[in-house]
């Protein structure tokens, strides 16, 4: 099988539900789709039989990744080309997978890809990410005006490379992951420790050890993107304690790996330029 794919409920919409699961469909291609529901109830189930999407009903909540894993552990054995993890709070067009596809396949050195995303309204989302340090993501959480008027936030985010450009970016969002199955295999999936948050960052880190991961701008999706630890306690928890589990594992003040990402990334988008106060 060419492709497969998994989204991570909880509860979320029908209609929502049945907009990502019919934007994977819309586009003809053979998957082995999976919507794994860590909701309370399984009222979902119904929307992922009318797009025949195997249907997996985790109650207890095991997190994003370790839902995701469940699905991925399945995709395995179906032997799939290419793994498309997603948000349900995705839509997108026909052409954007087979137009990643065929990137994909025609770059073997790559082995994730994120296309350009747009909140609905279409304003950019800037989710080409550098690896973060603590002092930035601090700040960008807790003080986010200080964060932007001191440039980092552009920075951290890469806004000087224009979003218009095939580019590598050292870490990709979570809301939509095209990687090489071959690739997950060898890196693994996501790290189960992360509840929620930052197991993108940390994928994407391990995944930039053994092959590209670029963003793909000329095909687009709509992500709703509710940004939910700036307006639940609970979910900021989680945030923080991804963020202490993170560091833990690559380093805090001390990441020399980081810092040689960052500086390879930039000067490819700024030829000379060199990265500082890192």
């Amino acid at each position: 099988m060419r492709l497969s794919c998994s989204i991570v409920c909880y509860r979320n919409t029908p209609a929502q539900i049945a907009q990502v699961l019919g934007s994977v469909a819309s586009t003809g291609i053979e998957t082995a789709l999976y919507m794994v529901d860590n909701s309370p109830t399984d009222a979902l189930s119904p929307v992922a039989a009318r797009f025949g999407a195997t249907y997996i009903h985790l109650p207890h909540n095991p997190g994003f990744g370790s839902a995701h894993n469940i699905a991925m552990q399945e995709a395995f054995k179906q032997d799939s080309q290419f793994h498309l993890v997603l948000n349900p709070d995705i839509r997108f067009a026909e052409n954007v997978i087979p137009t990643l596809l065929d990137y994909m396949e025609r770059h073997s050195e790559i082995g994730l890809v994120m296309p350009n995303i747009f909140y609905p309204d279409g304003r950019q989302q800037y989710l080409c990410k550098l690896l973060p340090n603590p002092v930035d993501l601090m700040l960008r959480r807790f003080f986010p005006a200080l964060f932007r008027a001191s440039g980092r936030l552009a920075w951290y985010e890469m806004h000087s490379s224009g979003y218009d450009k095939i580019m590598d970016v050292p870490a990709l969002s979570g809301c939509f992951m095209l990687m090489r199955t071959a690739t997950l295999r060898q890196t693994g999936c996501f790290d189960e420790r992360f509840f929620m948050y930052l197991e993108d960052v940390d994928l994407s880190r391990r995944i930039g050890r053994l092959a590209r991961t670029v963003y793909f701008p000329y095909v687009s999706v709509i992500h709703e993107y509710g940004k939910g630890s700036y307006k639940n306690l609970k979910l900021l928890y989680y945030h923080a304690r991804s963020a202490v589990l993170y560091f833990n594992k690559w380093g805090w003040f001390s990441d020399a790996e980081k810092d040689a990402i960052n500086q390879q990334a930039i000067q490819k988008i700024q030829p000379g330029k060199r990265v500082n106060n890192e």
